[in-house]
């Protein structure tokens, strides 16, 4: 005879998890209350008189021809200094629970314009979308509501201001950069963790604009990757719709924009614990705002840090080492001896009993079937130049279950 109980899990991001074993309850979940811009709290929050049927791609490139016409004052009316600019139609950026635990953002490309969902990438550079590919997911179902959102495959050969970069451009620079004698044109192909694009480079104009309400259009010359092929995670699960890359490297959009003197040369990239946050191109932050300088390396520019303290409830430790800050990584990887110092220290406070790793995790511990509560040691890192970041949610929670026999 066997019985099937539910169990949850916590995990402490890299190395620890929990378990409640009480059969069929729910226990220590939590939601996010996402509003998608086709969603119909959007909608009736704005003016949609004499426009396309509601929710759809239509309906959101007309009401960017609206606004052009009726609403457009240009940067050359603006002052002097340079402006703070975001996504056209909104800053907003949404964790989706159907694709993982990236963040992403609606964007705007092409004439005429169509829109995108694509995931924010501190670690990359190159902005890619699925193009003219026979492979791309051209819809994402929502479980929550039943809904399914269509998705647009951008192709150049549909856009008037699109053209192709040729291979003796600047752009076309090996090892990334390549050369499609049969396309006449500079292909490229990126390599990431679990998946691949590949396809050829493309200039068009991303549609940017004023963090002002109604805001002023700005349309921007770009680069980006027509992505023919992608492979792993891009077909089914995350940046399924193609990936922005805000790195340092020039062809990144943050440095197009910071090159062509249109916005400061810095953004903000911020996540909500309700999975809703913005992003804005421009944004110097404020004086009250902790901060901590970049480790620059010319030959593999980044976003790299030092952290150079460690502490774990009462205990710290001096140990000093630099990471990378990438969005497009969904959890924080630690090398020794880092890694063992905080996996120990935690495990040294935990009053639970210790039960078998789960996944990547190596650190996991069952709570009581009454046990709704837990106490998480603070976990504070002490960046380069003194400023502290005390991390928030250092656990997750994962329902699975367990199979008893008797």
């Amino acid at each position: 005879m066997s019985s099937v109980i539910g169990s949850y899990w916590l995990m402490l991001i890299v190395f620890t998890c929990w378990i409640n074993a009480k059969s069929g309850e729910t226990f220590g979940t939590f939601g996010f209350d996402i509003h998608h811009r086709y969603s119909d709290t959007v909608k009736e929050f704005l003016n949609t008189d004499r426009l396309p049927e509601k929710g759809t791609f239509d309906y959101y490139t007309a009401m960017a021809h609206r606004d052009h016409l009726f609403k457009a004052r240009r940067l050359a009316s603006a002052s002097a200094k340079p402006p703070v600019m975001t996504f056209f139609g909104g800053n907003e950026s949404y964790y989706v629970n159907e694709l993982g635990f990236l963040h992403y953002s609606f964007i705007s490309v092409g004439t005429p314009p169509l829109t995108f969902l694509v995931a924010l990438d501190t670690g990359g550079d190159l902005f890619w979308l699925p193009c003219d590919c026979i492979t791309c997911t051209r819809g994402l179902y929502y479980k929550s509501t039943g809904k399914l959102l269509k998705l647009n495959i951008y192709s150049p050969s549909t856009s008037r201001t699109s053209a192709p970069v040729p291979c003796n451009s600047t752009m076309c620079v090996k090892p990334k950069r390549g050369c499609s004698s049969r396309l006449n044109a500079c292909s490229y192909e990126e390599i990431y963790s679990n998946s691949s694009t590949s396809g050829i480079l493309v200039n068009d104009v991303l549609h940017l604009g004023t963090n002002v309400i109604p805001q002023d259009i700005v349309d921007v010359p770009i680069t980006l990757g027509c992505g023919k092929t992608q492979t792993g995670s891009f077909l089914d699960s995350g940046g399924i719709n193609g990936v922005f890359g805000l790195g340092m490297d020039n062809i990144s959009v943050p440095s197009v924009l910071a090159n062509r003197g249109l916005v400061a040369n810095s953004f903000s990239l911020c996540f909500g614990s309700d999975g809703q946050g913005r992003i804005l191109f421009g944004d110097k932050g404020s004086p009250l705002q902790k901060t901590t300088p970049f480790n620059l390396q010319k030959s593999v520019p980044n976003y790299n840090i030092t952290v150079t303290q460690i502490a774990v409830g009462n205990t710290a430790t001096d140990i000093e080492f630099t990471a990378i800050f990438d969005s497009g990584i969904a959890f924080t990887y630690l090398t020794e001896p880092a890694y063992s110092f905080i996996v120990k220290t935690f495990d040294s406070l935990i009053t639970e009993t210790r039960a078998q790793p789960q996944l990547i995790f190596e650190y996991c511990y069952a709570l009581k079937t009454t046990q709704y509560s837990y106490t998480i040691p603070k976990l504070i890192l002490t960046m380069k130049g003194g400023s502290q970041f005390t991390v928030v949610l250092p656990t997750l929670t994962r329902h699975t279950s367990l199979k008893v026999r008797n």
